[in-house]
């Protein structure tokens, strides 16, 4: 989606491809807060293609979209199948249909899907096939967004982040031959699974989207001409292809490809994307009508007005345009896919919250009873024929009460319990893609001598907050590393470090967060880790050993972890031991597990819930091994996580956090049945309405 918060169009643009002419490609547009799009045409006969006169078919003519050669307006809403789990699919679908939707459009995640290189996933989460067949059975449309690009504050646009680890380094988003021979590898594996779902195959999907947003990135015409070559090749001549880009000139001179026609969202853009599409090939599209807005931490949590965005949905409706909900249901960034967006420049870091609610009308639990899905609603019923179906109840939510934590592991002391060859040695620091890593944190280790009156630590550039502690290895007193401070990625500044008495060179430990890849802008390009020389008073700090610890991310299959193992069971005799509760105030900055259950007597009674981290400081949470995501209610505004019921199970659930720095002085959280984005400074107005 477009970053820049504007009333501006989102434009389609169609691309018709004559084999002989070149492209030649008509557009659309979107509206309120739009972004605009690009459709595109290849008109020439795929091989093993028969049609028939009676077969179904979704074409563009005449400036309108027509199914099985009738008018048709689409009324849509994106619904991402990854930030929904499985067994809620039909059920937000429903809620969709409910809400009046003809049409679902969809992002494809590239990393999800290839997490690691040739390791491909297409089950669980990522069944994407099982997903679109289940939009074919509630006879919805589909626009399929396929990237390789795709935006949608997902951790690095999309893309897998091994891309990173590729020397030389690959050039995103372009023409960059060895990164083009990877999406061609991609794509051979995604498209043939998409092609017997196109509409004209018999399936849900009636227009593809090639990119996103291109148009206020780059300008390498060369490459939107290879992706839309490469998708023809794999989707036949009957497919429309479209691209989404900002509903400026500039952009979308940029974005389309050569020939396009565009439309945009309000009228008068909607007359600019014309220019971009042949004549009498530009329905009026606005592909991303904002029902709501992203929320970074820190923020305040966005709103907008439910009657406004019904309103102006009205105005385009009213004049027979389409329109596709961005978000219809927004749902949530489980484990560690949330995006990150930067300002002016790389170090001007905004991460994206957990929720991925979106204030949209349905909600991340579900929920439709709500203003903004009644007034959207009412709308759509003025310009559908059939009555919509009953809108479902929300879905039922229980309290499960507080939870009482104990303390079962300090992360550090995984150094006593790792195996030697795991441990990654070099002079320099070396990112976290470079050691095979692709999310969770990164151990940095070294030593230094001690000076009487104390050294200064600076690390130029750190992606994204490190916590930094020594410790005086040769003192067998039980002593704990101590915290010295904190470098972040947004306000990075050096460290005093105090002085230690130690007879022994003293161990630097540099716990390094990746809370989240960029999404969108200049600065995609996002390693993770220590990306520069560390110096301590002025000169580099060689000879480090580094230690990944990644944990689980969402919809990756369940490993043997030896962090979660020890957090669950290794260390709790040792640590009640050696740490009791009252001295717990004294090693609160250093990072630690801790651990509770709570009971579900009944299996009627496993309902979705939150879990309320209020009064906690920052960190990670695991509901029975499943990553909920991460919280950071000190600093706001989400202060709950939601856990849907299929996490859940009846008997014992057991909750497992990672504390980066401050635990509530009970050490105690609560099951609620609600969402509740009060928490932390509420000062920040960016992207609001």
């Amino acid at each position: 989606m477009v970053r820049k918060r504007s009333w501006r169009m989102t434009f389609f643009v169609f691309l018709l491809i004559i084999v002989a002419l070149g492209v030649v490609v008509p557009a659309f547009a979107p509206l309120p807060s739009l972004s605009s799009d690009s459709f595109s045409r290849f008109h020439y006969k795929h091989k093993s293609e028969k049609k028939t006169e009676d077969a179904q078919k979704f074409e563009i003519a005449d400036d309108m979209f027509w199914k099985d050669r009738m008018p048709f307006q689409i009324i849509g809403g994106d619904l991402h199948y990854f930030r929904v789990l499985p067994e809620y699919w039909e059920d937000r679908l429903l809620r969709a249909k409910a809400l009046g939707l003809n049409t679902i459009q969809t992002y494809v995640p590239w990393n999800l899907h290839e997490p690691i290189p040739r390791k491909l996933v297409f089950d669980g989460n990522a069944d994407l096939e099982t997903f679109l067949k289940l939009c074919k059975k509630l006879d919805f449309l589909v626009m399929l967004r396929v990237g390789p690009y795709i935006c949608g504050e997902w951790d690095l646009g999309g893309f897998p982040a091994w891309l990173l680890a590729i020397e030389p380094a690959l050039r995103l988003r372009s023409s960059d031959p060895t990164f083009l021979s990877l999406v061609e590898r991609w794509w051979g594996d995604l498209l043939p699974k998409v092609a017997p779902l196109l509409y004209n195959n018999g399936g849900p999907i009636v227009m593809v989207q090639i990119e996103n947003e291109y148009g206020s990135y780059g300008d390498d015409s060369s490459y939107l001409h290879h992706l839309a070559m490469l998708a023809r090749r794999h989707l036949g001549d009957e497919v429309i292809l479209y691209t989404t880009d900002g509903g400026t000139r500039a952009t979308l001179e940029k974005g389309t490809i050569s020939g396009d026609s565009v439309y945009s969202d309000p009228w008068p853009i909607f007359k600019l994307q014309k220019e971009f599409n042949l004549p009498r090939n530009s329905p009026p599209l606005c592909s991303e009508f904002y029902t709501g807005w992203l929320t970074h931490w820190g923020e305040k949590n966005a709103k907008v007005d439910a009657e406004f965005t019904a309103s102006a949905l009205r105005k385009i409706l009213s004049k027979k345009g389409s329109a596709v909900l961005y978000m219809a249901h927004g749902g949530t960034n489980f484990g560690f896919y949330n995006g990150a967006n930067t300002g002016s420049n790389e170090s001007d870091y905004k991460p994206d919250l957990t929720s991925y609610d979106y204030d949209a009308p349905i909600k991340e639990s579900g929920d439709v009873d709500n203003a903004k899905f009644k007034a959207l609603r009412k709308v759509i019923s003025e310009f559908t024929t059939a009555p919509l179906p009953s809108v479902p109840s929300n879905n039922m939510k229980a309290g499960y009460g507080d939870i009482k934590l104990h303390n079962t592991a300090f992360l550090l002391d995984i150094l006593n319990f790792i195996d030697p060859t795991v441990v990654v040695q070099s002079e320099r620091p070396v990112s976290m893609e470079i050691l095979g890593q692709m999310f969770g944190f990164l151990l940095y280790v070294s030593e230094y001598a001690a000076k009487g009156n104390g050294s200064v630590l600076s690390v130029p550039k750190v992606h994204d907050r490190a916590q930094v502690f020594i410790l005086c290895p040769s003192e067998d007193n039980g002593e704990r590393p101590k915290y010295v401070g904190l470098i972040e990625r947004w306000s990075n500044r050096a460290i005093d470090l105090p002085y230690l008495k130690c007879v022994a060179k003293i161990s630097l430990y540099i716990l390094v967060e990746n809370m989240g890849r960029v999404n969108y802008g200049p600065y995609m390009y996002d390693r993770k880790g220590i990306l520069s020389s560390v110096r301590l008073d002025g000169s580099i700090l060689y000879n480090w050993k580094m230690l990944s610890i990644p944990f689980h991310n969402f919809n990756e299959a369940q490993r043997f972890n030896p962090i979660i193992q020890a957090a669950n069971s290794a260390f709790i005799e040792i640590f009640d031991r050696k740490y009791p509760k009252d001295n717990l105030e004294n090693i609160s900055k250093e990072p630690a597990f801790f651990s509770g259950h709570f009971i579900i007597d009944k299996i009627n009674n496993v309902k979705d819930t939150f879990i309320s981290l209020k009064g906690w400081g920052k960190g990670v949470a695991f509901v029975n091994d499943f990553n909920i995501g991460r919280y950071w209610p000190s600093f706001g505004p989400q202060c709950n996580l939601y856990v849907p019921a299929p996490v859940l199970r009846q008997g014992e659930n057991l909750v497992v956090i990672l504390e980066l720095e401050s635990p509530h002085p009970e050490l105690v959280i609560s099951s609620v049945d609600h969402p509740d984005f009060s928490c932390g400074s509420r000062s920040s107005s960016l992207h609001q309405l």
